[in-house]
């Protein structure tokens, strides 16, 4: 450098620049990726239609219960998630 200030910084210009936030980019996204994973196997973040409510659904399919004991459960379900 030798006292000259003209250089400072001059390692951000051009494609390092670039290069250096597209790595910064891709790092975000890797953590968030795993934040969601970890939410999604340690039940942080349950999928809207759960395995009763499919259940539930097939029974109202097959007749076995009728439209208002469908809808009542499924609020039910719904509620307690």
């Amino acid at each position: 450098m030798n006292g000259n200030w003209d250089d400072v910084g001059s390692h951000m210009d051009g494609w390092n620049g670039w290069a250096m936030a597209g790595w910064m980019f891709g790092f975000w996204m890797l953590v968030v990726l795993l934040v969601v994973l970890a939410l999604r196997t340690y039940g942080g973040l349950h999928p809207r239609s759960s395995e009763a409510e499919r259940l539930l659904a097939e029974r109202f399919a097959r007749g076995e219960i009728d439209a208002d004991e469908y809808a009542r459960r499924r609020e039910l379900l719904r509620v307690s998630h």
